[in-house]
């Protein structure tokens, strides 16, 4: 019978993350299963520009007048 156990592999040793198996001896089959838990490595901005933005006008609102469109015109 087919028993499945969940392992990481790291540096060639199985680090068992629930229930290692209890047989001493067994032939096994591995699957690799990509990690696909990595974080996103996001961009950061540099500390130069840190606190030097600014906010002009309303967020909801656009900061010039629809007269002043040229898209509507």
């Amino acid at each position: 019978m087919l028993k499945s156990y969940e392992a990481n592999l790291e540096n060639g040793q199985i680090k068992w993350l629930s229930d290692k198996p209890k047989s001493t001896s067994a032939r096994v089959i591995v699957t690799i299963v990509e990690d696909t838990s990595l974080p996103v490595k996001r961009r950061v901005p540099p500390a130069s520009i840190a606190g030097k933005g600014k906010t002009l006008g309303n967020l909801v609102e656009p900061i010039v007048s629809e007269q002043d469109w040229q898209c509507l015109q």
